[in-house]
């Protein structure tokens, strides 16, 4: 065929180029070709797989050459096609009908704002809305049509520059609002909406809001979705089990802390397991708050309670997480699930409160060593408690404390005491004290003995109060040793060795209980 090679470049030129000056002159080059070509095709023998093969290339020019009676033939069989086939393919085959209206357009030229086709009604919605140009839909269907018969308009394979003008004849009917019952019923069209358009929506049941989410109606983008559900809420609206799961894990996160607030418990405990890992961390514990309301009756059945409550422990106390540690149930939380927990509530668990946490899966956290979270929580335990309860390598804990002084000693003791004493010149009786601390066993007893000493003109009374170690009661025994002196001042020293055992209960007498030695060493004074 003469023509085939000149229209295969056109075709090519036409597919590979995103230059839209190339694209146009591609298919006129087509069109040239075809109508000076020395043996032409005949148009009239083309039909439906013909022309989707030259797919973009298809225009009015090309489209001319084909008899009336040839593209009613086709326009049947596209219809036709277009019904068996889903909404994606029949978007990929638009070109065709456009290019077939706009053949249609060179015999329906319209005159000044004035329709030139019939009219669209109930009964020629698929025959039409598909093939007609903008200026054409626009001018041939009206408001009325399109609101009566929403559902069969939108079901057609139009593009996005048709569901504008939809959009525009939707508003035109409802110059004060579209009321709620319609809101169900825009379908694709709602996504056209802006977020102020949408915040002036009548938007206050469930079952609108619902209807309005449903990801087959198109997708929405996050400023809508908030929208949506902030006008919700703002007229008194309460987020139920079902529509969180609608909502979806992403925009629960993203609804504010105060909206947060108003999800009752209940709806929590319906809405299945949500995942709020992206949540921050308050209004985790927000939601951790109304898990533990929502299964507050499941609480004494450790196992069935942490399977509900588990998604929402990432907002969980220490305090809770003890709980769950020591309900005497071996829980196995997995490894993602202790990750995902409060990295400052981490910190405040036992080596034990995770052992028992993980309880199967404990060789897991050996793999999770290098987390922030983990690695924290480690070098805040003791490095033998790590390896003696949980046993699975960890390091970089705490070494053990060394120097330590025991408070209580389980032999006797020997005390060595000294005081230095002035001693007035002339005769008087000065008492020196010496208090001196005695290790003891389990029960410590402190016994004071009083021992008299002869002295000459002057006399100095050292007393001597010894705590003694004992395994029983506690008696108090005082010892008052009177030093000799002289005349003069003397400065005494005392240096009392100490060595006492004492059993049972030590009354006070005159003499020690147990054995005692006092050194007196005395130092004249000039």
């Amino acid at each position: 065929m003469v023509w085939a090679a000149p229209a295969l470049a056109a075709a090519l030129c036409l597919r590979v180029s995103t230059d839209l000056v190339k694209a146009t002159a591609a298919a006129l080059i087509l069109g040239a070709v075809l109508s000076s070509a020395e043996h032409p095709p005949d148009p009239s023998s083309w039909d439906l797989p013909t022309l989707q093969d030259l797919g973009p290339l298809v225009n009015q020019t090309t489209l001319s050459l084909v008899p009336e009676a040839a593209r009613e033939d086709l326009r049947r069989g596209i219809t036709a096609s277009d019904i068996s086939q889903g909404r994606s393919q029949r978007e990929k085959s638009l070109p065709l009908p456009r290019a077939l209206a706009a053949a249609a357009g060179a015999r329906l030229e319209r005159s000044a704002a004035r329709c030139q086709s019939e009219p669209i009604t109930a009964s020629n919605i698929d025959d039409t809305v598909p093939y007609l140009t903008l200026d054409q839909l626009d001018l041939c269907l009206s408001s009325d049509v399109l609101i009566e018969n929403l559902e069969a308009v939108l079901a057609q394979p139009i593009i996005t520059d048709t569901y504008l003008i939809l959009k525009k004849k939707v508003d035109e009917f409802y110059p004060s609002g579209i009321p709620e019952e319609q809101l169900r019923r825009l379908g694709l069209l709602s996504r056209l909406y802006t977020v102020q358009e949408i915040s002036q929506w009548p938007l206050t049941s469930s079952d609108t809001l619902s209807v309005l989410l449903d990801p087959s109606g198109g997708e929405w983008n996050d400023s809508q979705v908030q929208q949506l559900l902030s006008r919700y809420l703002d007229l008194g609206g309460s987020l139920t089990g079902p529509l969180l799961r609608q909502i979806g894990d992403k925009h629960l996160c993203e609804l504010q802390e105060e909206q947060i607030q108003q999800i009752p418990a209940g709806a929590i405990g319906t809405a299945g397991k949500l995942n709020i890992s992206s949540c921050s961390q308050t209004k985790k514990e927000q939601l951790y708050g109304k898990a533990r309301e929502a299964f507050a009756s499941l609480a004494s059945t450790p196992g069935p309670y942490y399977c509900q409550i588990r998604p929402y422990l990432g907002g969980a106390p220490a305090e809770d997480l003890k709980e769950l540690a020591n309900a005497g149930v071996s829980i196995n939380m997995d490894l993602d699930t202790f990750l995902s927990l409060n990295p400052q509530e981490l910190q405040k668990l036992s080596v034990t409160d995770v052992k028992n946490l993980l309880g199967e899966n404990l060789s897991e956290l050996k793999q999770a060593e290098h987390e922030p979270s983990v690695v924290s929580w480690v070098q805040k335990q003791f490095q033998r408690e790590l390896d003696c309860v949980l046993g699975i390598g960890l390091q970089g804990g705490l070494p053990e404390p060394t120097g330590t002084a025991s408070p209580a000693g389980t032999t006797p003791a020997s005390v060595t005491s000294m005081a230095t004493t002035p001693v007035p010149t002339t005769s008087a009786d000065v008492t020196s004290v010496v208090t001196t601390p005695v290790p003891t066993t389990s029960t410590r007893v402190t016994s004071m003995v009083t021992t008299s000493v002869p002295t000459t003109s002057a006399r100095v009374t050292s007393v001597v109060t010894t705590p003694v170690p004992t395994t029983s009661a506690g008696v108090t025994s005082m010892v008052t040793t009177p030093v000799p002196t002289t005349s003069a001042g003397v400065t005494s020293v005392v240096t009392t060795p100490v060595s006492v055992t004492s059993t049972g209960t030590v009354p006070t007498s005159p003499h020690p209980a147990t054995s005692a030695s006092v050194t007196s060493m005395f130092t004249p004074v000039p």
